[in-house]
């Protein structure tokens, strides 16, 4: 039986290339999959789920607009899975619609993200996936600025943390650091430039 998975984890913690690897293995056994991305995702050219390792795959951008359900009736109602990268930035309605893709097309969906913002509040897609996922898994990272483990992400600029502004600005190593609770309070920016 398909179900909903929900797998989280602070900035750097591999999901995308965790995509870019259960896609390759359905493929490999000659398994159909279809990759999708939010559209709010500008780091990368449109239409693509690109790993920070180099890796990249060409992906169905989701905006709020979009049914993902009959997005995958479209496409490939007969697919073995659905995987989903940068899921936080979902809304509740799309994250309905993968539960609905789970219960009436029997298919698995894997959604990958974020959990909470630099502000350490819940995004609208990741609130409801904790709600509506059948499993959820954490997916680990390390500290920054310690090795240990890494479960915020801290907003910088100019060397200094940032703690207010719109939620989403798209971003990576540029912007955010994974960071322990110390050190999403006390960053310690002077270690990173010895």
């Amino acid at each position: 039986m398909a179900q909903l998975f929900y797998r989280y984890g602070a900035m750097n913690s591999g999901k995308t290339i965790e995509i870019i690897k259960v896609a390759h293995n359905y493929e490999e056994q000659g398994k159909s999959v279809i990759i999708m991305t939010s559209a709010l995702d500008t780091r990368e050219e449109h239409d693509v789920v690109a790993s920070r390792v180099g890796l990249s795959r060409k992906a169905h951008s989701i905006s709020d607009q979009d049914n993902c359900f009959e997005m995958v009736q479209s496409l490939d109602p007969q697919a073995s899975c659905i995987l989903v990268d940068e899921a936080q930035f979902l809304s509740k309605k799309n994250v309905l619609e993968l539960a609905k893709i789970v219960d009436e097309l029997n298919i698995p969906v894997m959604a990958f993200g974020l959990k909470n913002d630099f502000q350490n509040n819940l995004f609208e897609g990741s609130k409801y996936l904790l709600l509506y996922a059948d499993k959820i898994e954490e997916m680990k990272t390390i500290c920054w600025f310690c090795g240990h483990k890494a479960i915020m992400n801290l907003r910088f600029h100019d060397n200094a943390p940032v703690y207010e502004g719109e939620q989403i600005q798209v971003g990576g190593n540029e912007s955010y650091y994974p960071v322990c609770r110390k050190h999403y309070f006390n960053p310690d920016f002077d270690s990173l430039n010895k």
